[in-house]
């Protein structure tokens, strides 16, 4: 599918049919492009439309490069964010001759949003690149709302392990197992982000090379100055993010340790608090014809007495001494 747009008043508007107005198109908006469509683009506007295979290529030569004066810059971008399940997957932008072409396979938040927005009010949309720089700022913001909702939810996962109300052992256990994995999944979160603001790093520096060699506005290139900034604050915060993530693993770990201890003691003390009165039953268990309280009146109770007493003796010395 291709989506096209124009620019009247500073305002992007999307029109149906590109071939009919081709002189005015500055975004083309290609989302899980035909074949039959990427050869549309590549006539239009003499311009190679990378595979997703090329796109999918790890190493910064294959992301950001210059070709026949066209700028191609790749980065990883989330879908469906709102919860642990993300999608990720690149994006590629495609700078030529003041237009902006876009390539994906995936639903980030931004492309529907900064179109909406861009639509309804003036944002300095004039060309190509002054929609790309509003394009990746939307981007940053949507990134942005992600680590913040990923940290609250670090937050309540802490809230959880510190304060936990559960006082039987059954449901901790099941608690702590519930913690380890929304950890993991906050772990895989956070790690995936952080591939994401990496490739926007890198695409942010490459562009700024760009817009300085091309001697674009200066507005154009403080806005990107300030892009890079915003995604170094946000890649430190997303360091202390996966800090605490570290330490609450630790944390958690440490708690079930604590856990299976007090279960561990709680037998000890059992096995010590039992050991009398077993004593005191073998020896009156013993079969020998001459046993004092054998014909005693008083010799069952007694020997019931002397168990109660050899256990409770125990106990309440561990009890006094706060080792239960």
């Amino acid at each position: 599918m291709i989506k096209a747009f124009v620019v009247e008043q500073e305002r992007l508007r999307q029109i149906d049919d590109f071939h009919q107005r081709p002189e005015e198109v500055v975004w083309l908006d290609l989302l899980s492009p035909t074949k039959d469509e990427e050869i549309a683009v590549e006539n239009l506007l003499a311009v190679g439309v990378p595979t997703r295979e090329e796109m999918e290529e790890i190493e910064i030569s294959s992301r950001l490069y210059v070709e026949d004066g066209n700028y191609f810059m790749t980065a990883t971008l989330p879908a469906h964010a709102e919860g642990d399940e993300r999608v990720m997957a690149p994006v590629t932008f495609v700078l030529a001759n003041n237009r902006l072409i876009t390539i994906r396979y995936h639903e980030p938040r931004a492309f529907q949003t900064f179109p909406m927005r861009a639509e309804k009010v003036s944002t300095g949309c004039i060309d190509g690149e002054t929609i790309l720089v509003g394009l990746l700022e939307a981007v940053v913001d949507r990134l942005a709302d992600i680590i913040e909702g990923a940290g609250r939810g670090i937050d309540e996962i802490s809230v959880n392990i510190f304060q936990s109300r559960e006082k039987h052992a059954a449901s901790r256990d099941r608690d702590f197992k519930k913690m380890l994995q929304q950890i993991g999944r906050k772990e895989e979160l956070t790690s995936n982000l952080r591939d994401s603001l990496a490739s926007l790093q890198r695409l942010s520096g490459f562009l700024g090379h760009a817009a300085s060699t091309d001697k674009s506005s200066k507005d154009v290139r403080a806005r990107i100055k300030t892009l890079s900034r915003d995604v170094q604050s946000l890649a430190d915060h997303l360091s202390f993010l996966q800090q605490k993530i570290t330490f609450l693993l630790d944390a958690t770990l440490g708690m079930i340790s604590i856990e299976q201890a007090g279960i561990i003691k709680i037998f000890s003390v059992a096995a010590v608090v039992f050991l009398p009165p077993t004593l005191v039953a073998s020896n009156y268990g013993m079969n020998f014809d001459v046993m004092p309280e054998l014909h005693w009146l008083l010799g069952y109770p007694f020997a019931i007495g002397m168990m109660f007493l050899s256990g409770l003796v125990p106990y309440l010395y561990f009890k006094r001494r706060g080792w239960l």
